[in-house]
């Protein structure tokens, strides 16, 4: 392989990471643990845990196939992928949790009406005062999954393409770099919106959040019925 096609198939490669981050499973499940944050530097952490995540993924899988020259079994792949659905099911069931805990019913003494009240938790109970490695924990996770079921295509292409095995490294940590930098990106954009929800009308990041689980409750669903 000469300088200019190596260089060639590494910026492919940080382009399709980027794009890879775009799927729509990494977005729905990064959507959900991204709705409990408040600021924007804390929704990029989740995009970039998810990146750590992914790539350290894509690197062990690399590891079995172009170092070890392992195969990964056609079942195993549908299992893995079987658990994505279920962890999508899992992230938004919690996110919905996480909204409706949020919704209190409260009947006032009166002559004429019982109304609703929405009361927001406070921020002694808020994800904002959690350890910051404590908050990357679980988008690490489920980067480290998406990088096991997003794995064997991957490792197909790079088969095909590239036959050294540090040049076959080098294409997954450029992948990965990509996969992280769109993840960060495209995190910090999805936070735009519940944090300005939540500095004006604190009541509707709630109503956000209960939409973003339902989604992705069903979004899952179909994911797991597809593959």
């Amino acid at each position: 392989m000469t300088y200019e096609s190596g260089s060639a198939a590494l910026g492919l490669g940080f382009m399709l990471g980027l794009r890879h981050a775009l799927d729509a499973d990494h977005i729905a499940a990064v959507c959900t643990i991204v709705s409990e944050s408040r600021s924007i530097w804390r929704s990029s952490l989740v995009g970039t845990s998810w990146g750590v995540g992914h790539t350290a993924a894509l690197l062990a899988a690399g590891t079995a196939v172009t170092g070890l020259k392992l195969t990964i079994p056609p079942g195993l792949a549908h299992s893995i992928e079987t658990g994505v659905a279920i962890m999508l099911i899992l992230l938004g069931a919690r996110a919905v949790h996480t909204a409706l805990r949020g919704w209190k019913i409260h009947r006032h003494d009166g002559r004429t009406r019982i109304h609703f009240c929405v009361h927001v938790p406070g921020s002694d109970n808020s994800p904002q005062h959690r350890h910051v490695l404590a908050f990357g924990a679980r988008p690490f996770l489920v980067g480290l999954v998406h990088g096991f079921a997003g794995s064997a295509g991957l490792m197909i292409l790079v088969l095909s393409t590239i036959t050294s095995v540090l040049a076959g490294f080098a294409y997954i940590v450029v992948f990965g770099l990509g996969s992280t930098a769109g993840m960060l990106l495209m995190s910090s954009l999805i936070g735009v919106p519940f944090v300005w929800t939540a500095r004006r009308f604190r009541s509707w990041v709630r109503v956000l959040q209960l939409m973003v689980g339902v989604g992705t409750i069903l979004f899952g669903c179909v994911y797991g019925v597809a593959h």
